[in-house]
């Protein structure tokens, strides 16, 4: 994947959008990787491949619900006990 940082990428983003047309380019800031540029196909590709639904506590199933009443919280999060809300 190529790699631009994210001057070159404001000086040049002709160049760069017609890379990423082509292939996803990571753009880095301070030498880390910050984000990646890509073709509005490859992304409702990706989107399309995403099966996960999201709902309002209002909407959840009666199923999902449940296991959620029955969840148990990890050892870690012990700490933050208190801050049950009844």
């Amino acid at each position: 994947m190529p790699i631009v940082t994210s001057v070159e990428l404001q000086k040049h983003f002709g160049p760069v959008r017609e890379k990423a047309l082509k292939e996803p380019v990571t753009v880095t800031h301070h030498g880390r990787p910050s984000l990646v540029v890509l073709s509005l196909e490859e992304f409702n590709r990706l989107k399309s491949l995403d099966t996960r639904k999201h709902y309002y506590a209002w909407e959840l199933p009666d199923d999902l619900g449940a296991e959620l009443e029955k969840a148990v919280p990890a050892p870690a999060c012990t700490q933050f006990a208190h801050e049950d809300v009844p």
